[in-house]
């Protein structure tokens, strides 16, 4: 191979890799621009929520040694002979995902059950219900985390800066989040078919003593969500156990994922020390709250906008209400639909476009009517 060719060669690997990775890319340009304003130092440290990030590849990574011994598959067929249409078991899967997301974090609840309507769609072949189910689940773990103090990372951050009773906390958020489940169910109801669903029969036996061990490593992870035990034991515990077991399913971590995460960590972190930005931010504040909780989530996604936002408001009810709802919007509005995008995007790699349009369509038309609603609740 000429000179030239390996030229051309390694351009299109390079563009291959940015069309696979744009998120990740965008993010990573975003934290070196904004570090050009604020240069590295030690303050960069205080950037990373490093129990999420470690939660984000323990799940990962024992979500990759089920799918080796076909835990979801199972599970893909359990659903459709439990519901046997297109209709009811898109329903289940984003009802899962809803009820996933108040007990495990919206950004676990995707990374659980994703690969379980993927599997469920192909297995059956209606592959065209994909997208719709991918966006569906997102807005559901978006949207369902919202009830709960941990279902939503800025939830736990909120809650406990403002010290909100739990009971409060629910009568706040109670309101947005019935209205989302009526939405989320029509939208099942009405762009989904009562197609009838089969699968041709197939014998498969799991490997009782890796299920099991891979059960209890996944409610690991769990435990460490709800701080039941430091988050540095699990990520020693979890690698070293799928070295012994299956050291594909370490290899097979979207690490471009994380890293996505790592940068627009940075960038959040360098938005919130730019004066400029925390001026704006504080007179905004004094108009709307809740308006413009929704619009910063939409530029800087629901986590950073919580905590850089909690530093010029007391009225913590509004903008509690404003960072959920407005986890609905762009792509970034939450780090969860990333979560979404690339599993969508792994297995359709020439629909970005497509999944993008319609992801942006169904969660601007959520944003608006929760919004809206909230409006109103506020003038009655």
């Amino acid at each position: 191979m000429d000179a030239e060719s390996k030229k051309t060669t390694f351009f299109e690997k390079c563009v291959a890799f940015v069309k696979k990775n744009a998120v990740m890319c965008i993010a990573f340009l975003a934290a070196v621009i904004t570090s050009f304003i604020i240069p590295v130092d030690k303050a960069y440290l205080d950037y990373f929520d490093y129990k999420t990030l470690t939660c984000l590849f323990c799940v990962l990574a024992v979500v990759c040694a089920l799918k080796n011994i076909n835990f979801f598959y199972m599970l893909a067929r359990k659903v459709v002979q439990l519901f046997k249409t297109a209709r009811m078991s898109v329903l289940a899967l984003v009802y899962i995902t809803f009820i996933g997301s108040m007990l495990i974090a919206n950004d676990m609840a995707l990374l659980t059950f994703l690969p379980l309507g993927y599997f469920v769609l192909t297995t059956t072949k209606k592959e065209k219900y994909m997208a719709f189910t991918f966006i569906m689940q997102n807005i559901a773990a978006n949207l369902g985390g919202m009830l709960t103090p941990f279902g939503n990372p800025q939830n736990l951050y909120l809650y406990s800066k403002f010290e909100i009773p739990n009971l409060e906390f629910m009568a706040i958020m109670a309101p947005p989040f019935v209205l989302s489940v009526a939405i989320i169910t029509v939208c099942c109801i009405v762009f989904v078919k009562a197609e009838p669903l089969s699968l041709s029969d197939e014998k498969i036996v799991l490997s009782p003593a890796r299920t099991v061990i891979y059960l209890l490593l996944f409610a690991l992870a769990i435990v460490i969500v709800f701080r039941g035990i430091p988050y540095w034991i699990g990520l020693i515990v979890i690698p070293i156990a799928l070295l012994i077991m299956d050291r594909k399913a370490l290899l097979m971590v979207d690490y471009g994922l994380l890293f996505t995460f790592v940068f627009f960590f940075i960038f959040s972190g360098n938005m919130a020390r730019i004066d400029a930005v925390r001026n704006l931010f504080s007179m905004l504040l004094e108009k709307s709250t809740l308006l413009f909780s929704v619009v910063s989530c939409q530029v800087i996604s629901n986590v950073p906008s919580a905590i850089l936002l909690s530093q010029f408001t007391e009225n913590y009810r509004d903008l509690l209400v404003g960072v959920n709802i407005g986890g609905v919007g762009t792509l970034i509005a939450s780090l969860a639909s990333l979560i979404t995008f690339r599993e969508y995007v792994k297995h359709n790699p020439g629909k970005t476009g497509y999944y993008i349009g319609k992801f942006s369509l169904f969660n601007f038309a959520f944003l608006i009517i929760l919004t809206g609603f909230m409006f109103l609740l506020k003038l009655i």
